[in-house]
């Protein structure tokens, strides 16, 4: 967004969020890339983000996520604003976003699955990482009633991540850790071992002023797949390894996956609020409003390629007010 039309933006950003609203959009990002990523096109690189925190730093008032939760629900929040937020834990997360959060003077809350720091790696990325290394030609997914794929170009390749991460996602864990080692086999490569960030770089996060380490699981599973006390554990474990790494309570928490009944249920959040998190979001597509289980605030996930775009879709957000919540 150029200089000159910053005053435009914020003038109807702030006529949509005026002061006191009663709604709250928060952003959601999983990674930022060095480059692009034809396997991964819906992943920012470096120069889509910095345009988009641009904008965000000339139009809208970031703040804290557990601030804004809290005088969301007290009717205070100031016009314009909005939160950001990464699932998981990426290094990319320290190397490259941390730099443009500090640029732009923008705080974020990075929720960080405790139990593939150090060099472990999720299943999706096993999926993309391993279907890149992939030679081309047939491949009997069966397994995943994916049947016999052909792979011979990037387009090719892209659609099998697709179809592949759909298809392993709600494997029983151990299966489809089974799985992911033998389609990695399969490649006859090794992956790479420096996806998700070290201990050193989490307490490097926390401590630069501009992040706040939220909780999201050890192992990222389908809370909803798992029973009551392995949910708990997942939970309780992961917010005394943060709160350990860092010094500090961890004050939030997102579900993985997120979808509501279908990954986690009510009863996930009351689990969370009683492990002491003082709010909770999840990936039901809108805006935060009052009415909202504070422990279930909506996200949606930004796509768009110019500054501009960008700000026409936080304008339109503002209409998005009933997302769904778990019962």
């Amino acid at each position: 967004m150029v200089t000159i039309a910053r005053p435009i933006a914020r003038w109807f950003v702030q006529a949509r969020y005026p002061s006191g609203t009663r709604l709250l959009p928060i952003l959601m990002y999983h990674r930022v890339l060095k480059e692009p990523d034809p396997l991964q096109p819906a992943v920012p690189d470096v120069r889509q983000m910095a345009e988009q925190f641009r904008a965000l730093a000339g139009a809208f008032r970031v703040l804290r996520l557990h601030e804004a939760a809290e005088m969301l629900r007290a009717g205070r929040l100031p016009a314009g604003a909005a939160c950001i937020t990464f699932d998981d834990g990426y290094r990319d997360n320290h190397d490259l976003a941390l730099p443009l959060l500090r640029e732009f003077k923008l705080p974020a809350t990075i929720f960080v699955t405790t139990g593939f720091l150090n060099g472990g790696c999720m299943f999706n990325d096993t999926v993309v990482e391993t279907v890149r290394r992939l030679a081309s030609g047939a491949i009997d997914l069966s397994e995943v009633g994916l049947g016999q794929r052909m792979i011979t170009d990037i387009a090719s390749r892209r659609a099998l991540v697709n179809d592949l991460t759909r298809a392993v996602k709600y494997l029983e864990p151990g299966h489809r850790h089974e799985f992911c080692a033998d389609l990695c086999r399969r490649s006859g490569s090794r992956l790479p071992n420096d996806l998700m960030m070290d201990d050193h770089q989490v307490r490097s996060l926390s401590d630069s002023g501009w992040v706040d380490i939220g909780g999201h699981t050890v192992s990222h599973p389908i809370l909803a797949k798992i029973d009551e006390e392995q949910a708990r554990r997942e939970i309780i474990d992961n917010r005394d390894r943060i709160e350990e790494l860092t010094g500090r309570k961890s004050l939030c928490f997102a579900y993985p996956n997120g979808k509501p009944d279908l990954d986690y249920t009510a009863l996930h959040a009351k689990i969370v609020r009683e492990a002491g998190f003082l709010s909770a979001v999840s990936t039901a597509v809108g805006v935060a409003t009052d009415q909202a289980d504070p422990f279930q605030l909506p996200r949606f996930m930004p796509r768009e390629r110019s500054a501009a775009q960008f700000v026409a879709r936080m304008m339109r957000m503002a209409t998005h007010r009933h997302p769904q919540f778990a019962r």
